[in-house]
């Protein structure tokens, strides 16, 4: 909504200094610090709310048990990061864009979806919240609705089933027929990536943060046209604008870990996961950097498949010997290296040192093609 004053009074009155408001770069810092500071303002106070409500983690029979003194910490913390990233959004952003449309509304989706579970877990107890497949129907669903509107809208025409190929210049794959259903796929398949992580006291916020931080370096680059023909990627007019939202959500994120971090005052629950995975997976989906997902997001990615790797092995060894065996100690991996007696902060810090690294690689892969 500033955005749009701020012009208003550079078109009507000449430019008296508010000229700065129309750079993406000086946008996107107020984005960042607004989030930041709404983090650090509302947080306090949401947190006393689901306290005094007693909207709090319930004990997890499925994890470690020594996880289980963190029974009653308040959970669906996820507000807090949705309201500081969509707050600064409508005060900074160009929210006519198709692309920051095409992501809040995905966000905010999925965030509803996070919401309803946690709702159902912790508010009228039931003990697996939303059933799993009325979860996958909302995610299929979002990821349709994205993918249907890439393929169709007019500011994609040009490249809408295109995505970059990682570490081969002037290479673009294009999906065709099949860019629909990978979208669908990408989008459900982060968003429960993102949860599967949220294991550890400030784990995926913070590997979030990281990757957000990477995203909005790749959404300003594909949005200036100078710089994506230097490296040689889809340059995508208007994209750079989701610059704005990115670097909202890397503030909020940093505000939200302070509560989050070791040990944790709050816990994000499904309304943050689900609403931060879904947000990885659109924004790549939109700035067309798909293929990198497992590189930039190696850290959920790792998580994801540590899952799918456990659960094949024990249904494989139990059907061939009679007795389910197991590739790690407890799945996902964080848990494997709890159970192993490592300790929480020095897992969480650990796992941010991969995530950086795999930041960098994921943007030097530009320059090395």
């Amino acid at each position: 909504m500033l955005y749009y004053l701020f012009n208003y009074i550079n078109k009507v009155y000449g430019p008296p200094g508010f000229d700065i408001f129309r750079f993406l770069t000086f946008r996107s810092a107020l984005a960042a610090i607004t989030g930041l500071f709404l983090a650090v303002y509302v947080g306090p106070r949401i947190i006393n709310y689901l306290t005094k409500n007693q909207i709090g983690e319930a004990k997890k029979q499925d994890g470690p048990k020594f996880h289980w003194s963190k029974a009653g910490t308040p959970t669906m913390g996820g507000l807090i990061i949705l309201l500081s990233v969509f707050i600064p959004v409508l005060l900074w952003g160009d929210i006519k864009s198709v692309y920051v449309i095409l992501l809040t509304v995905g966000t905010l989706w999925l965030g509803g979806v996070g919401f309803l579970d946690d709702y159902l877990k912790v508010v009228k107890k039931y003990p697996n919240g939303l059933i799993g497949r009325y979860k996958l129907l909302g995610q299929v669903f979002i990821g349709l609705v994205i993918g249907i509107a890439i393929y169709l809208l007019p500011e994609f025409q040009d490249f809408s089933t295109l995505t970059t190929v990682p570490f081969l210049k002037n290479v673009n794959l294009d999906l065709s027929v099949l860019y629909i259903p990978a979208v669908v796929f990408i989008i459900t398949a982060t968003s429960n990536a993102v949860n599967l992580t949220d294991g550890l006291d400030g784990l995926a916020i913070g590997v979030s943060a990281i990757v957000m931080i990477a995203l909005a370096l790749l959404s300003y680059v594909t949005g200036n046209v100078r710089l994506a023909e230097y490296l040689n990627i889809i340059y995508m007019p208007g994209s750079g604008e989701l610059t704005v939202f990115v670097a909202a959500l890397v503030g909020a994120s940093l505000g939200f870990l302070w509560f989050n971090c070791y040990p944790a005052q709050v816990f994000m629950g499904d309304t943050g996961s689900l609403a931060l995975g879904g947000a990885f997976g659109i924004l790549a989906v939109l700035i067309k950097k798909e293929l990198f997902i497992p590189i930039l997001g190696g850290v959920f990615f790792m998580e994801t498949i540590s899952v799918i790797v456990q659960r094949l092995y024990f249904k494989y060894t139990k059907k061939k010997y009679g007795e389910g065996k197991r590739v790690f100690k407890m799945a996902p991996i964080h848990h494997h290296f709890e159970m192993k007696g490592w300790q929480e902060p020095k897992i969480v810090v650990r796992f941010y040192i991969i995530a950086i690294i795999l930041a960098i690689v994921s943007l030097v892969s530009f320059k090395i093609r």
